[in-house]
């Protein structure tokens, strides 16, 4: 599994994966405030998201900044291709991740794209089914990236050499 890293020397980029206004009514009026998921990475292998609510956009994406630089994970990737097939469910978002060959490029939706691109994989096909919310979609993204493991990890994990891993 993928552990949690520190932002201090990262040079992270981040994208606004959406914006959501929210209506309090009160007996004085209508009352506007924002929630804000983004995600930031440093587009090689490391990703992380965050959400921030404030009464301002710009505040709100800040704070969301903020909180995803706290939730970071290092992702193994393999020639700009994630490593092997995963699925993941969180909430009513399902997710499919496929490795794909040099060239086919990022075959994904909004939120899982966002994501995606932030984490640095240039070639991958994704599927998102069941629910299209951008919370549980980026929740579910993040959770199957972070299950990905690489060749080394398993030949580490089983105490056997590489070439058992690929041929045994």
């Amino acid at each position: 599994m993928s552990k949690l890293l520190r932002s201090g020397d990262l040079e992270l980029k981040d994208k606004v994966v959406a914006i959501n206004r929210v209506t309090k009514v009160t007996k004085g009026g209508r009352h506007f405030s924002f929630s804000a998921i983004v995600v930031v990475g440093d587009e090689n292998g490391i990703v992380g998201h965050g959400l921030g609510k404030a009464n301002e956009v710009t505040e709100a994406i800040t704070k969301a900044i903020d909180n995803a630089k706290k939730n970071l994970i290092k992702v193994p990737l393999i020639k700009g291709t994630i490593p092997h097939s995963q699925f993941e469910k969180f909430g009513g978002a399902r997710v499919l991740l496929k490795p794909a060959s040099g060239g086919t490029g990022v075959i994904a939706g909004g939120a899982m794209r966002a994501v995606l691109e932030s984490v640095g994989v240039h070639d991958v096909l994704a599927k998102s089914q069941g629910s299209s919310n951008p919370h549980n979609l980026v929740k579910a993204t993040i959770n199957a990236l972070a299950g990905m493991r690489s060749a080394k990890e398993i030949a580490k994990q089983r105490g056997v050499s590489l070439d058992v891993v690929f041929n045994g």
